[in-house]
């Protein structure tokens, strides 16, 4: 898809998928509609996003398109309006309604298989009653067993064999209905049996344990996988349901959905926030650590930023919302957390391309089996070839393979929102564990990002002249945007400093700004910028007592600026960012999990060296324009680096786009950062390290996952076949090859939660 090619994204929750061969028959679907541009299935999370041009296609054809596949689609946004609750609520309500049958059908068919498996074995207790030997009995016990608790098989089976393929589905089905009916024929015709030496073939037990088995780990599976979406549940829970409005001089209590921008909401202490907004009056300390990790609270007062959803500690105060709904940080959290749980990463193509070919290989295995067992085997033959062509395809199930990276990416990008750490999608989490370099912004990555003036120099030395050049710096500055322009205005407000009005203002990025002031011209920038216009305040040819100022200060870190009114050197003001407490700890973790750490900034060589230095940074490439700085990155890449970008301005965006994985630091209500793959919410260089450490984790288990679903085929699928009977006398009964095809995809799914104890390393864990 082009770049600027517009698309409108869906969500569809999917019903009734149980392989991954159900997510690419769903995928395929939804794939042959006109207009459609990308589909991403998701079996962890039932889920299908689908990509398409505005107006090509519309819901009810994605939807037609779904159920055509065999499969259904939840319909959230008519089921909410009629309950009366949140889309998101319905939604849980219904997968809830869906674990509860299930439940309800494992039930009995536990009690009704273990009536079955009783009379099944009246050899073994004599003492049961002959009734319950009963072939008739067991036909009539077991007929409920297969088609209404293990109905689903059924479906699916005949939806894919009308669509030409076989899932998971068509192998218990085929497995389960072969003990049946060749258990009903044994009733039907025992004198057939007997005369052909094949004894009384009741199986029954096994066609009804195989399905109540595999339905058994499916409900625990269900459950574990519940616990994967934990992380999105919990966020959508920190949301307050009422907010306390300010309406003709009274206070109201109305639920959250009613509360419009603009409204003036009372906050008391120990409630929570209910939505984004601005302090109109009073002020408190306000806990934000649950959506941006920052563990102290954060001192609010008037026109400061509050979090919906984050809690206030101590003092009233009333504040106006100013987003409202999905606008809000947490709606937008929970999006983004939501996009990537249900995102795969480029390591699932394998699993995909596997269960293409997976399930037909193991038809064709089964086949085989049963042929060689009926001519080979010993008698029953008949008997032998049956129960190990019904082994072969019930122990295949590709439950696992399906299973094996979904739950870890939503395990995985679930445990990152929970440490304020956003990963925009599968691919991004997959991608940050092969990093090598990381490239770090120097202005509000590694600093604070709110410089202020440190010191002013005048050419004539006087106080009176220090203001003057901070003064008319100012007025020019006034117009940019740079931090360092807003702490110079910042600067001469501080100093009580009347500001004249500038004319004919000028900006060069990265470079200086230019103004008329009273008739004079004022240039402020960096030594470059002066020097291009022939002008020398710090560099050679400048005045020495401000160039030997200038280095002294450069050399302690400031950013030295230079000031010149009408082409003359008038003096510098020295503007100083403090480096974040968390930055050295941070660079340090980097440096232990064997990344290179790289600096990039506009300043100047010597304010970027102390900076890194006082860091922890070895290699700066300082005076880079913002322009330029994707092609500092492109240069790495060349190199064989793969190369993060950490960066917080809009002038980061290109590089943030170039690197490999693009880390936005975000700073609380500002979330939504287009150009960035990782997202940090609490501004904290601490989360680089936590990300490319859980996406090496998430990575790892991924590989486990797959290995395991793999290796326990390849190792029982021979087993099943009966490959070790000539020489061991081992046969594995269908019964328990359906438990253990079920222990399998609990395996995977249990594996995969094991990332919830994932807790980022301090620097002192990491080596030396």
């Amino acid at each position: 898809m082009a770049a600027s090619e517009a698309k409108t994204t869906i969500d569809l929750p999917v019903q009734g998928m149980t392989c991954a061969s159900c997510v690419a028959r769903v995928e395929r679907a939804l794939d042959a509609l006109p207009g459609v541009l990308e589909t991403s299935v998701n079996l962890a999370t039932e889920r299908a996003t689908v990509g398409f041009r505005p107006g090509s296609v519309s819901r009810d054809e994605l939807v037609a398109a779904v159920r055509g596949a065999g499969y259904d689609v939840i319909d959230v946004a008519a089921g909410a309006a009629q309950t009366g609750t949140d889309p998101l609520e319905f939604e849980a309500q219904a997968r809830r309604r869906q674990y509860l049958r299930l439940r309800a059908k494992v039930i009995v068919g536990a009690a009704v298989s273990t009536i079955v498996l009783a009379g099944s074995m009246h050899h073994l207790l004599p003492f049961l009653p002959d009734v319950l030997s009963n072939g008739w009995l067991l036909w009539a016990l077991a007929t409920p067993v297969q088609f209404w608790v293990g109905g689903q098989f059924y479906r699916g089976a005949v939806a894919a064999a009308r669509h030409r393929t076989a899932t998971m589905d068509t192998l218990v089905a085929m497995g389960a209905s072969a003990a049946y009916l060749y258990s009903a024929m044994g009733v039907l015709f025992p004198s057939f049996f007997a005369s052909h030496g094949l004894g009384e073939p009741m199986y029954f037990d096994s066609a009804a344990l195989i399905i109540t088995l595999i339905l058994v780990g499916k409900l625990l599976e269900a459950r574990a996988k519940g616990q994967t979406g934990a992380a999105v549940r919990r966020l959508i829970g920190l949301q307050p349901r009422t907010a306390r409005v300010l309406r003709d001089g009274a206070e109201v209590d109305l639920p959250i959905a009613e509360v419009r921008s603009g409204d003036l909401l009372r906050v008391r202490p120990g409630e929570k926030i209910p939505m984004d907004g601005v302090v109109e009056e009073g002020g408190s300390a306000v806990d934000e650590s649950l959506l941006t990790g920052e563990p102290m609270p954060v001192d609010k007062g008037p026109r400061d930023e509050v979090i919906g959803a984050t809690l206030n500690t101590s003092g009233s105060f009333t504040m106006r919302a100013t987003r409202v709904g999905s606008e809000t940080a947490l709606a937008q959290i929970v999006r983004l957390v939501q996009q990537a749980q249900g995102s795969r990463p480029p390591i699932a193509r394998t699993a995909d391309v596997i269960a293409a070919y997976f399930v037909p290989a193991v038809m064709a295995v089964a086949a085989v089996t049963f042929v060689a067992w009926l001519l080979l085997g010993p008698d029953p033959a008949l008997n032998y070839a049956l129960l190990n062509a019904i082994a072969v395809l019930v122990i295949a199930c590709p439950c696992a393979l399906g299973l094996a990276t979904p739950t870890a990416v939503m395990v995985g990008t679930g445990k990152g929102a929970e440490n304020g750490v956003l990963f925009r999608d599968g691919a991004a989490l997959e991608t940050a564990h092969r990093l090598n370099a990381v490239v770090l912004d120097k202005t509000g990555t590694i600093t604070e990002g709110r410089p202020t003036v440190a010191e002013v120099v005048a050419l004539e030395g006087s106080a009176e002249r220090e203001a003057q050049v901070l003064r008319l710096a100012a007025a020019v500055e006034r117009g940019s945007e740079h931090p360092v322009g807003e702490a110079i205005v910042r600067g001469a407000a501080e100093r009580g400093l009347a500001l004249p009005e500038a004319v004919a203002f000028a900006a060069s990025p990265g470079g200086g700004v230019r103004g008329e002031v009273g008739g004079q011209v004022v240039v402020v920038g960096s030594e470059r910028f002066l020097d291009e216009r022939g002008i020398a305040v710090t560099g050679a040819g400048g005045p020495a007592v401000l160039r030997d100022r200038a280095a002294t200060l450069a050399a302690g870190g400031a950013t030295v600026v230079a000031v010149a009114v009408d082409g003359r050197p008038a003096g510098l003001i020295a503007v100083a960012d403090r480096i974040k407490e968390s930055s050295p700890a941070a660079i340090a973790r980097l440096a232990g999990l064997g990344l290179e750490t790289i600096m990039i900034t506009g300043d100047a060589e010597e304010a970027a060296r102390s900076i890194a230095r006082r860091s922890g940074i070895a290699n700066v490439t300082a005076r880079v324009l913002p322009e330029h700085k994707a092609a500092e990155i492109a240069a790495l890449q060349a190199a064989g680096k793969r190369v993060a970008m950490v960066g917080d301005g809009i002038n980061d965006a290109p590089a943030l786009a170039q690197a490999d994985v693009g880390i936005a630091i975000g700073t609380g209500a500002d979330v939504a950062i287009e150009a960035a793959d990782v997202t940090l919410v609490s501004g904290d260089l601490a989360g680089v390290p936590t990300a490319i450490e859980l996406s090496r984790r998430t990575m790892r288990t991924i590989r486990q996952n797959l290995f395991w679903a793999f290796a326990y085929n390849v190792a029982l699928i021979p087993l099943a076949a009966g490959v070790f009977y000539p020489a061991f006398g081992i046969l594995l009964d269908p019964i328990y090859a359906a438990a253990a095809m079920g222990l399998s995809s609990v395996t995977v799914v249990s594996n995969s939660l094991r990332l919830r104890r994932f807790r980022p390393r301090p620097a002192h864990r990491y080596g030396p």
